[in-house]
């Protein structure tokens, strides 16, 4: 679903941007398949020889990052490159390059937050946080470094170590005597799309011996709002696991009722963006006490 299109011919950034435009309003006609009507869009980034790369590769390099930076800000428009974008190009590939070595270095770990009953205070599950203990920039939270992952691939290998690590030490919990409590192991969507993670997550409790039912997996709305066919389709193949769904930051993005009546969700983790006002705020205390209901 990437195209690069060479414009050899164009002396200036202003008549590549033309050329952008025309492909902007092409792509803006309505498809029709099988008397439905299919729009979609497109993402486009510029880059110019020879201010923005001397050669193919970093031409290339430079138009990717630009058409990224098109996805991020508003889709359906054209980016050019910017100085700026290079220096996050550089570091893009300098954390991407280490992530490599990561997991074979064991530079991972995993910090375990309580979820606690606020009736009686009792501590009834944990999620499990990825950290990466990198060796030159300390310690760095997944915002740092998962959109690198996902996007040069390695956050399936990632993520089915967080599962088998998450599983063992659940079950280590409960070997030392503590009770048998919920492990929440996030998921991103790129992992969910892989054809074999219902057979990893299978693993996973396998060789730790943990219950499914203790095991729950936290979804994004990007997942959601791909082919629901398809979704639910893999929704179905990890509920028959046994294992709990979780829907995170719950109320932002595209949020929607619908997704509860199509997918079988088991929870919804309120966006926090509406629980840090639940006492001073009556509007989002009618929003929580809604959705809950």
């Amino acid at each position: 679903d990437e195209f690069a299109l060479l414009l050899p011919e164009a002396p200036d950034a202003q008549d590549a941007a033309a050329t952008a435009e025309k492909i902007l309003h092409a792509f803006a006609e309505p498809y029709t398949v099988d008397d439905h009507e299919i729009f979609i869009t497109a993402s486009i980034g510029i880059a110019m020889y020879p201010v923005d790369g001397s050669d193919a590769e970093a031409l290339m390099q430079s138009a990717d990052f630009a058409m990224y930076q098109a996805k991020e800000s508003v889709r359906n428009r054209c980016q050019f490159f910017t100085p700026d974008m290079n220096v996050r190009a550089v570091e893009w590939r300098s954390v991407e390059s280490a992530m490599r070595h990561a997991l074979a270095q064991q530079e991972f770990l995993l910090q375990y937050q309580p979820t606690m009953n606020l009736q009686t205070g009792e501590i009834i599950g944990t999620e499990a946080l990825l950290r990466w203990r990198h060796p030159q920039r300390g310690l760095l939270a997944p915002s740092q470094f998962i959109s690198i992952a996902e996007t040069g691939g390695s956050i399936v290998p990632i993520g089915r170590w967080v599962l088998h690590e998450a599983c063992q030490q659940a079950m280590a919990w409960q070997d030392a005597g503590l009770p048998a409590m919920l492990m929440a192991v996030n998921i991103s969507a790129v992992e969910l799309r892989a054809k074999n993670f219902a057979a990893t997550v299978r693993e996973a409790l396998a060789l730790s011996g943990l219950d499914p039912r203790y095991l729950e997996l936290e979804l994004t709305e990007t997942f959601l709002m791909q082919d629901s066919q398809a979704t639910a389709t893999a929704l179905r193949s990890l509920k028959n696991i046994g294992v709990r769904l979780s829907l995170d930051d719950f109320g932002t993005g595209y949020s929607s009722l619908s997704y509860l009546k199509r997918f079988p969700i088991d929870t919804l983790k309120i966006d926090r963006s509406f629980v840090c006002d639940l006492v001073t705020d009556p509007d989002d205390a009618s929003i929580v006490s809604a959705v809950i209901s």
